[in-house]
């Protein structure tokens, strides 16, 4: 298939016929249907190609450009994997079909869907993309590839495998995950030892990155034959606390994320942190099964979409640089519906202030990193500048102002988080700041490259609370009772905050929706938890936000103590925990 890719639609036909001629015998003893069969399918297997590059020149950012294009090449993919169904005896003996090129379109349609899934932030798209990944090694389509003298071919392969490990990834199927990685590595083994190779290391290094990644959760759940049990974190339907009567929230909804991961040694896969991932899946329902009827996607009828209301649209950006991010951002502010949010999550390495500063602005104080390698000033990278200058490749608190014209909901997961703790409100819309802690107490075993404390709080906080209180593994049973006593401690939160009488408004503003709240009531918790817990003991171990939350209310309220408490002696750790806290540190 190969040896088509560089020529013309034409050509490529042209060239065919002959290969055909020339293995079935002259041309009038091949029928005309046979023949028109293999012109049909060199001119979709053209199509297909040539909409498939095009892809890589959409713009990234903005929702509308892109889909057109994107039904189109669904729509040629569809009928080219059709048309090799129908006719696969007649491709097999007049173009020489090979498996392996029929893998390869079901790992094209396999990318669309995965692609389609980044673009919409559908989950059940993912299920799409599982589905033909799955059926390429069930079918063995790949199988022959190893007995052929081309190393280009392998690495499609291994390719193929990369892309099906970080959909099972996203879909918490860890069991596949490690059989994946299990034949990744001996398909490696074997490029390595049949081709001398430059990229030996890099395929290397892909191995030991995903093995990192499915060890990053520190605590062990397991079944009672010691197997583990895969917890999905995504929302389900009773993940959230529901809304009571009387409670008074906003009618904001989440539409927007822009989800950005600039730690310096974190874990990664694929361009996606262990923060980025754990974040991402805060912000998704759980997936719902399509018909796997290759229907286009976005194409569905209205009677047949879900009631449920859709995922926020969702960016993920890994080490961009500043450009980068405030391009995306501003596509993300220009498109946001009326009465939606734009949340924006940093997970980040601290830029600390160089010198003093006589004035106390927004971009005083520092911020969090952005990367600087591509970006270039008069031919040169600059890294150190006069210190009465501000640090170029960092996202300032000042940086975010123009986009505080709409409701915005900042997360930031940084030694340098407090600096955002310094926003003024300039136009009045709702905005809230969820800071983590700036350091975590020397007590407390390292896990900084496993991902964070703080965003492991927002993502699983029953696994976080048992990470600080020691606990590395526990029976699946005891974990869902833990669950369902959590839950009774997100509805009590839910009740401090609606009933507050000094919250800000913006915390109400942002309650009405279903990830925002139980992001909140998380939050609440974790502050909760660390202020409890004996080794928390300086003010820089504790989350804060902005607005401030009024302490005796929310985070040392007497009633969530007592719950927290309560948590720790059915996990039998109370002794980790102070009885109570006490006002000021």
């Amino acid at each position: 298939m190969e040896r088509f890719i560089s020529s013309t639609s034409n050509d490529r036909t042209e060239f065919a016929l002959n290969e055909i001629m020339s293995s079935g015998g002259a041309e009038d003893d091949i029928p005309q249907g046979e023949r028109k069969t293999v012109t049909d399918f060199c001119y979709l297997l053209d199509k297909s190609k040539q909409l498939f590059n095009g892809l890589r020149d959409l713009p990234q950012y903005g929702q509308k450009q892109w889909q057109s294009y994107f039904g189109r090449t669904f729509d040629v993919y569809t009928k080219l994997w059709k048309f090799q169904q129908q006719h696969r005896q007649v491709l097999d003996n007049r173009y020489g079909l090979k498996r392996w090129q029929i893998g390869e379109i079901a790992s094209k349609i396999g990318q669309l869907y995965y692609h389609y899934y980044l673009r919409t932030s559908e989950t059940s798209y993912l299920n799409e993309a599982f589905s033909f990944y799955s059926a390429i090694r069930q079918r063995s389509y790949y199988s022959q590839v190893n007995k052929e003298d081309r190393p280009e071919l392998v690495v499609k392969k291994l390719r193929y495998y990369a892309r099906f490990i970080v959909v099972c990834l996203l879909l918490n199927k860890m069991d596949v995950v490690k059989d994946l990685v299990k034949e990744l590595s001996d398909e490696i083994e074997d490029y390595t030892h049949r081709f001398n190779t430059e990229d030996q290391v890099e395929w290397n290094l892909v191995l030991q990155e995903v093995a990192a990644f499915i060890e990053a959760d520190p605590v062990m759940v397991l079944n009672d034959d010691n197997t583990i049990v895969i917890t999905s974190n995504r929302l389900a339907e009773t993940g959230a606390p529901l809304l009571e009567q009387g409670m008074i929230v906003g009618q904001l909804s989440l539409a927007d994320a822009l989800i950005i991961g600039n730690c310096n040694n974190q874990v990664k896969f694929s361009e996606l942190t262990v923060d980025m991932f754990r974040m991402l899946q805060a912000l998704e329902r759980e997936p719902m099964n399509l018909a796997s009827q290759m229907n286009k996607p976005g194409m569905q009828e209205s009677a047949d979409k879900p009631t449920r209301r859709e995922n926020p649209h969702k960016y993920l950006l890994y080490k961009p640089t500043f450009s980068q991010l405030y391009t995306f951002l501003a596509a993300s502010f220009k498109e946001l519906p009326a009465n939606s949010v734009l949340l924006i999550y940093l997970s980040a390495t601290g830029v600390f202030p160089t010198g003093r500063s006589d004035s106390e602005g927004p971009y005083d104080f520092g911020g969090v990193l952005t990367n600087s390698n591509r970006d270039i000033i008069n031919g040169d990278t600059i890294h150190k500048r006069n210190q009465s200058h501000k640090e170029m490749h960092c996202l300032h608190p000042g940086d975010l102002y123009p986009f505080t014209r709409k409701p915005l909901f900042i997360i930031v997961d940084s030694s340098n988080s407090v600096a955002y703790k310094n926003f003024t409100n300039l136009f009045g819309q709702p905005l809230v700041c969820l800071l983590s802690p700036t350091a975590y107490p020397k007590a407390l075993q390292d896990q900084s490259q496993r991902g964070s404390l703080f965003t492991l709080f927002l993502n699983n906080p029953l696994m976080a609370f048992l990470f600080v209180s020691g606990l590395s593994s526990m029976r699946r049973g005891l974990w869902e009772k833990c669950q369902e006593y959590l839950r009774k401690i997100n509805r009590d939160i839910a009740q401090l905050l609606t009933h507050s009488r000094s919250i800000d408004q913006a915390f109400l503003q942002f309650f009405g929706d279903e990830f925002l709240r139980l992001l909140l009531t998380r939050f609440i918790f974790c502050s909760a938890t660390m202020r409890m817990h004996k080794i928390f003991r300086e003010t820089r171990n504790y989350p804060e936000s902005y607005p401030q939350l009024p302490r005796d209310e929310t985070v040392e309220n007497p009633h969530l103590q007592k719950h927290i408490l309560e948590l720790a002696s059915i996990l039998d750790v109370r002794n980790v925990f102070l009885e109570s806290t006490i006002d000021d540190y």
